[in-house]
């Protein structure tokens, strides 16, 4: 084996590793986030209507946009155009969560607050070669609209998906599965699951198999 053909074995070794041990695994499987919300709480969201999803995106939170396999940042985001990524991952956890939420028909008008933690995603190298683990972190407060009162303590809560790469993600993204649709529909899932409104939520298997 050539010796450049070696640093180049070492280090998709390397990146499979790192995506395959950070944020609980690549099959995207890491303890459930719904099990963070208390039993008492998913009953109580019953008496809830959402009024607004808050999320807050701190400036100390590190963004990297190095190809690597693996960038060291809190916020690693690429499918939105060179930007402003704080506003776009933001963007993304309130659209997936709200989607999530819309079920919520009590007489309480609450925010949902959100203080995101991690949003981390793939970079170009890692999506067009060995995937990964799409991996979100953050801390959220559901909050009486009327009086800004807390209803609870702030739930951390984890979530991870299964990112794909190479010819997975090309199927994917020619079905209309893209980063973005995925990770949206995936937090929708979690939130209608955690708080689900004292009804019987029918869970429906994620039908995105890129195959």
């Amino acid at each position: 084996m050539k010796f450049t053909n070696l640093i180049g074995a070492l280090a998709l070794v390397a990146g499979l590793s790192a995506c395959a041990t950070v944020g609980g695994g690549s099959s995207g499987n890491a303890a459930d986030p719904v099990s963070a919300v208390p039993a008492e709480l998913t009953a109580l969201s019953a008496q809830w209507r959402l009024s607004d999803v808050r999320v807050n995106v701190s400036e100390d939170l590190s963004v990297s946009e190095a190809n690597l396999y693996y960038p060291v940042a809190d916020i690693v985001w690429r499918e939105d155009p060179f930007g402003d990524r704080r506003a776009q991952v933001a963007k993304i956890v309130d659209d997936g969560m709200t989607a999530g939420l819309t079920h919520l028909k009590g007489p309480q008008r609450v925010f949902f607050d959100v203080n995101l933690h991690r949003f981390h995603s793939l970079s170009e190298k890692a999506r067009y070669s060995i995937g990964g683990v799409h991996n979100i972190i953050y801390t959220l407060t559901v909050v009486d609209a009327a009086t800004g009162a807390a209803l609870h303590s702030p739930i951390k809560m984890e979530i991870d998906l299964k990112a794909y790469g190479g010819d997975e993600a090309l199927a994917a993204e020619r079905k209309g599965l893209t980063q973005k649709v995925r990770i949206q529909s995936h937090l929708a899932s979690v939130m209608r699951q955690a708080f689900n409104g004292g009804q019987e939520m029918r869970v429906v298997a994620q039908a995105d198999e890129a195959s």
